[in-house]
């Protein structure tokens, strides 16, 4: 039998690749949930740095760690079958979803604590508890619909699942880096996010086929720290100075949830939390489990044809493993399996993320690179996983059904404009007339992710020609509206009853035409309309 010749150089450009994916996402984490306005930071909405170092990111580094060393082991076995040199499958942190669970999550979760009365060490307790409870059912939900992974394809339209990933990929993955953090420091994110585009978008090599993602961030903190010290000469600030970094204590292994610690009042409180929040979470879920399916597809196209429940099921055990050790984010396979073989990677570069994710996570070091690596040049490389995401999605829709990703992008803008526009008015009142908008997009953006797949999967079943689906569609995003999953018209977007969130709407009748009762009231008659159309249809048929 052929010896497996599992690492060679290729391996190098690999490791890179998928390492710096991984340690940027982590980095998204922890600048998502940290930073805020003046306002969010002293009210304690925000969480301390170290507590998301020590807490969240230790366990979420152990996921990743377990996924990619199992993906290694089912290299080395599919290899030894095959007698082939095949490249193992790449896992890591999945982007959509740490956008969407830090914002959508991880943060009211603590705004929730807060509100009850907490103080903010015990309000970053609560809010990572409910976090890292949606991580745990997440996980279950994904082992126990790993072996349906192929039935729920096939039930839910792929410009549905792809429209709402779309949707976050362009707006959150792509936008929100170029708005926060290489727009304000054009002299270095700007050439970074060239050199991204240029080797890893447009596919052309650099010189000695030098990775495309470590050139970026190496030309971005270069022109970062050269700029840096050429302003402090010159007495002109050309990029922001760095924020002084916090005295580290020394390492002590990290509290990976200590569930003794509290008692049974306090985890019925996090239970009822976090179940309240799966309607954000279980699309995430759903769809890197029908993603995990297009990967082993890609890698089998690409001549590894591994298998899809082992696949499934092993991302599934890391995002749960993930969570029960204090981990907020859920792993998925990566779609570049054929790029990164090739690159020429075969199963060390999986084995050298593993272990190096799970050193800086576990042991402390990533604070180290957060601080020292700038965010101008850390980031570029999330707008080309959005518009990587965005372009696949489109890739992988039937022409006909790009108008309905075209719709699953507007809740996301919606959701998208109250983000700076909140941070602009800190916590002040519009100007008069100007409430009624902010509410519109309160509305439009609220569970962007579920109106999204909803609105996405109508239409793709009214083009089919399938208006009785289409409708189906369209009244399941009505019991959504009727209980806040979708188009809650109330800041945080609770999940209630109608009435009570009837009654805390202002006393205003423009506003209160936008309640839970209304947008019920409106899909039903959507799809009543459609219905209508369906029997018309068989009628002109029949005659």
């Amino acid at each position: 039998m052929k010896r497996y010749a599992w690492a060679t150089w290729g391996d190098v450009n690999a490791f890179f690749g998928l390492m710096l994916d991984n340690v940027t996402v982590m980095g998204l984490l922890v600048v998502s949930i940290t930073l805020g306005s003046p306002a969010d930071v002293a009210g304690g909405l925000t969480y301390t740095p170290d507590f998301v170092l020590t807490r969240m990111i230790p366990g979420t580094a152990l996921g990743v760690l377990f996924g990619d060393l199992v993906y290694t082991w089912m290299a080395f076995r599919l290899a030894r079958r095959s007698g082939r040199d095949v490249t193992a499958m790449p896992l890591g942190l999945d982007t959509p979803s740490t956008f969407g669970i830090a914002i959508l999550v991880v943060l009211p979760a603590l705004r929730e604590g807060v509100d009850r009365g907490l103080g903010h060490e015990q309000a970053m307790l609560y809010g990572w508890h409910v976090s890292v409870a949606v991580l745990v059912l997440t996980g279950v939900f994904k082992v126990a619909l790993a072996p349906l992974g192929n039935a729920v394809r096939r039930w839910v339209p792929r410009a549905g699942l792809l429209g709402s990933l779309a949707a976050i990929a362009l707006a959150l993955i792509s936008f929100l880096p170029l708005l926060s953090h290489i727009g304000p420091v054009p002299l270095a994110g700007l050439a970074a996010l060239t050199v991204i585009l240029y080797a890893l978008v447009a596919h052309r090599p650099l010189p000695f086929h030098f990775p495309g993602a470590l050139a970026a961030v190496l030309v971005g903190a270069a022109l970062f720290y050269g700029f840096l010290l050429l302003g402090r000469a010159l007495g002109v600030p050309l990029v922001p100075e760095l924020a002084e970094a916090a005295p580290r204590p020394p390492w002590s292994p990290p509290p990976l949830l200590p569930a003794t610690s509290f008692d049974a009042e306090w985890w019925s409180m996090i239970a009822v939390a976090a179940l309240k929040k799966l309607p954000v979470a279980l699309p995430f879920a759903l769809a890197t489990i029908v993603g995990g399916i297009d990967c082993t597809e890609s890698a089998a196209a690409a001549g590894d044809e591994y298998d899809t429940r082992t696949v499934l099921l092993t991302e599934g055990a890391a995002s749960l493993l993930a969570g029960c050790l204090g981990g907020v984010i859920q792993t998925t396979p990566y779609i570049g399996h054929p790029a990164y073989k090739a690159m020429g990677g075969r199963a060390a570069y999986t084995l050298a993320t593993a272990l190096f994710v799970g050193t800086v996570g576990y042991f402390g070091v990533f604070g180290a690179v957060i601080h020292w690596l700038p965010e101008a040049a850390m980031f570029p490389i999330l707008v080309f996983v959005g518009l990587e995401i965005t372009a696949q999605s489109f890739r992988a829709t039937p022409p006909k059904h790009y108008a309905a990703l075209a719709l699953a992008l507007l809740p996301t803008r919606a959701y998208l404009v109250t983000i700076p526009l909140g941070r602009i008015l800190g916590g002040r009142a519009p100007a008069e007339g100007g409430e009624v908008v902010l509410q519109t997009l309160t509305c439009l953006g609220s569970g962007f992710i579920v109106t999204s797949l909803l609105w996405a999967a109508s239409l793709a079943a009214l083009l089919d020609g399938k208006l009785r689906a289409a409708a189906a569609y369209l009244l399941v995003a009505g019991a959504c509206a009727l209980v806040g999953v979708i188009h809650s018209p109330l800041p945080g977007s609770p999940l209630d009853w109608p009435w009570e969130v009837y009654a805390k709407i202002p006393d205003n009748p423009e506003l209160r035409c936008q309640s839970p009762y209304h947008w019920a009231g409106a899909y039903v008659l959507a799809a009543g309309v459609l219905l209508a159309l369906s029997l018309f249809r068989e009628e002109e048929n029949v005659g």
